[in-house]
């Protein structure tokens, strides 16, 4: 989706980073104190059968609709603990994927129901199904408290991706798949001017969404300083920063990734503890928002790695 890229030019060389000068002049080689104490729960709550009464209002509504498209998200669905009303399957479409799905759901006593194409299509509001939808139960938010807590729980320092008004569906469920698959603890979004964990994220994730804790805050700058104080370093993906390969990221850190036509806000930035950036070192100048994700959340996945196994030979 090339109109939705992010575009990040540096002065000079060209960069995809983060961003923010960090505060109060201190060096990079602050390590913040783990906090250890009062580690919390990442427990599932009970949730609620969502209704089957579904029409193509739903494309544009949050993961409590319940609607959960395409055939990697529903079966990422039927791994997880996640109440399920029923699984909808296009009428005729028993090969492939399709048929071990199937017998998943039916395992589990979940009621299977063919339908023609068309009510597919206006379920997931014309968008890629695969000939296959789950009603399922809401996807519940966490608070941010209790992303600190799988970490502690895991015996890491946390990792957390934060979203900056990220409105591309596709992007967000990229960024997501990502976050989770490098062992990110958690991710926060924004209440406003952002998308949030609709079906088209919860597809693009290919079930990432199901074992990835999201957590969505009224205030991002707020959220960023309340994460400072618990000794979580903020780093915002931005041009014009530091190396991200030069960067210390061992110890607690959240990365905050911008939008695709703005990047980090201003806000943000100054309120981070510094910026890293990604140098582009051919003609393109620029990289998808899921892409740079990637390669600054792997970076710190083994930077922690690598400072646990240390601590582990000492």
């Amino acid at each position: 989706m090339e109109k939705n890229n992010k575009k990040y030019n540096d002065r000079g060389e060209k960069s995809y980073g983060t961003g923010g000068s960090r505060r109060d002049g201190q060096k990079n080689d602050r390590r913040p104190p783990r906090d250890t104490k009062n580690a919390g729960k990442y427990d599932h709550v009970d949730h609620s059968v969502q209704s089957a009464n579904q029409t193509s209002d739903h494309a544009n509504e949050d993961m409590s609709s319940g609607i959960v498209i395409g055939r990697n998200a529903v079966r990422e669905l039927l791994h997880s603990e996640r109440t399920i009303d029923k699984l909808l399957v296009q009428r005729g479409e028993r090969e492939g994927s399709i048929v071990v799905l199937v017998a998943q759901a039916l395992e589990k006593k979940i009621p299977v129901v063919e339908v023609d194409r068309a009510k597919l299509d206006a379920i997931a509001g014309f968008a890629p199904h695969q000939g296959v939808i789950a009603m399922a139960a809401e996807k519940e938010y966490v608070d941010v408290e209790d992303i600190l807590a799988i970490a502690r729980e895991r015996g890491e320092d946390a990792i957390i991706a934060i979203a900056d008004g990220i409105t591309d569906p596709y992007n967000l469920g990229a960024l997501i798949r990502c976050a989770e698959g490098l062992g990110a603890h958690g991710l926060i979004l924004p209440k406003r001017r952002a998308v949030g964990l609709t079906p088209l994220v919860s597809k693009a994730s290919a079930g990432a969404i199901e074992h990835l804790a999201v957590a969505k805050v009224a205030n991002l700058a707020q959220t960023v300083q309340e994460l400072q104080k618990q000794g979580v370093w903020v780093y915002a993906a931005e041009a014009g920063g530091q190396s991200y390969d030069k960067t210390d990221l061992t110890g607690p850190c959240a990365i905050i990734f911008g939008s695709e036509g703005n990047g980090v806000s201003a806000l943000l930035k100054q309120k981070c503890d510094a910026i890293i950036s990604i140098p582009m070192r051919g003609q393109v100048n620029s990289l998808n928002v899921s892409t740079a994700a990637s390669i600054l959340l792997a970076e710190a996945a083994r930077q922690h790695a690598q400072a646990r196994e240390k601590r582990s030979a000492e």
